[in-house]
């Protein structure tokens, strides 16, 4: 007897349609199914936010939904947050320029929970940020380089030349 049921899922701008069981969550599909690991499985519970993707934009837990529930939704996953498949979001850069992760994972959910902050609000406060991240839990980092990152990220990007070019004037 076959209990799987079919789902179709819009994952990082690809459609996938596969059979599931209705017990595996969105996480496992994420990893088991499709082979994209980057969203990582920490506590289970919801609680620690490594495996959080964006669902239909909004950041959500994968480990506290069934595959089933996504069906007909869109996913991105931190695979997905780049432009281009090998290359690295601003955000994602930033986190590397500002030491923002240590054994890294955490860095998948921060990194989602960040992008999802600066889509709704792309100059937010050091309190926002750090309230949008209050969610996810790192053991290494202290945080502060996290939010240093996405202040990175957001900084005038026109004032850094500007300062550039007086230093170099000045050299």
């Amino acid at each position: 007897m076959n209990n799987k049921l079919p789902v179709a899922i819009t994952v990082n701008g690809v459609q996938y349609e596969r059979d599931v069981e209705p017990r595996t969550t969105l996480v496992d599909f994420l990893r088991d199914t499709l082979a994209l690991t980057g969203t990582h499985v920490g506590c289970e519970h919801g609680v620690c936010g490594a495996c959080s993707v964006l669902l239909n934009d909004d950041p959500v837990r994968s480990c506290c939904m069934f595959a089933v529930q996504a069906n007909g939704m869109h996913v991105t996953t931190v695979e997905g947050l780049s432009v281009q498949r090998g290359q690295m979001s601003e955000l994602q850069d930033a986190f590397c320029e500002k030491h923002a992760l240590q054994c890294g994972y955490c860095t998948p959910g921060m990194l989602v929970s960040c992008s999802a902050l600066l889509k709704d609000n792309p100059k937010p406060t050091t309190e926002e940020v750090r309230e949008a991240i209050s969610g996810n839990l790192c053991r290494c980092t202290g945080y502060q380089q996290i939010v240093d990152a996405v202040m990175y990220a957001t900084r005038d990007k026109a004032s850094d030349t500007d300062a550039s070019k007086v230093s170099q004037h000045v050299n």
